[in-house]
């Protein structure tokens, strides 16, 4: 079996494969403080919890954006499993043509994502996932890479209107029933749904008039399927898609 990890900003996704199918998803938060003990007792633990062994894992794939992070994790996954985990990086080949200024910057979550599209959906493609940040993803109809957007996350976005005022509480961040709030609670809920919703589709607009095609656009995230059903353009949500594209660029290296 495979497992495949993305370590974000917020939280670290797991996802175990048997060959194509997704067997579980799980999600534990992501802490720099975190020993490779403790995550090797974690990733135990979510394997218990779904009927499944460490013994189980036959080979492992990480994508990551923590960098600390990755380093526990892998030794944790390297001593339970007894296994060299495949970390996405440079000299990982992922099918993916890459046209931005310096291609080594592309973030490993932003790779998987784009693989994760280009192998289920209809290029070209917007692939949008909001998470800490968030992002825009730009493929073309030849499946390269065209580059993107990143933008201040809606709970990044909260927690600076929160720290930085005197008087806002914070919030929930669902939807109020009115655009135009009455209450100072209502007021930002507005402000980080319809304004996070308006911004996608803002930039899908002008990104699809760059590319001069309607594109297929994707979502994924954890806040994702909060935000665009507030959208105009029909956006396809899929949670497991940068575990899908992980799993897709193992295939191309085992």
């Amino acid at each position: 079996m495979l497992l495949a990890v993305d370590i974000g900003n917020t939280n670290i996704t797991l996802g175990l494969y048997d060959e194509q199918v997704l067997l579980f998803t799980a999600r534990f938060a992501t802490d720099n403080k975190t020993t490779a003990d403790q995550y090797a007792i974690d990733l135990k633990n979510i394997l218990d919890l779904h009927g499944y062994g460490y013994k189980d894992i036959e080979d492992c794939i990480i994508s990551s954006v923590v960098p600390t992070v990755c380093t526990a994790l892998r030794q944790a996954i390297s001593f339970l499993c007894d296994i060299v985990p495949l970390e996405l990086g440079p000299g990982v080949k992922t099918g993916l043509n890459i046209k931005i200024d310096n291609p080594a910057q592309l973030g490993a979550d932003l790779v998987a994502g784009a693989v994760g599209a280009i192998n289920e959906y209809t290029l070209p493609c917007i692939v949008i996932d909001m998470g800490t940040a968030t992002t825009l993803s730009v493929i073309d109809e030849n499946a390269t890479y065209r580059g993107g957007v990143i933008a201040a996350g809606v709970r990044l976005t909260l927690k600076a209107l929160t720290e930085n005022t005197a008087a806002l509480p914070s919030v929930n961040i669902c939807a109020p029933k009115c655009v135009i709030g009455t209450n100072t609670v209502d007021c930002m809920q507005s402000g980080l749904v319809y304004g996070a919703a308006a911004m996608l589709d803002g930039l899908i607009e002008q990104i699809s008039a760059e590319l001069g095609a309607l594109p297929t656009i994707i979502a994924t995230g954890g806040l994702s399927k909060e935000i665009i059903v507030h959208c105009r353009h029909d956006i396809i949500y899929d949670e497991n898609l940068l575990l899908e594209g992980l799993r897709e660029i193992y295939e191309r290296n085992k």
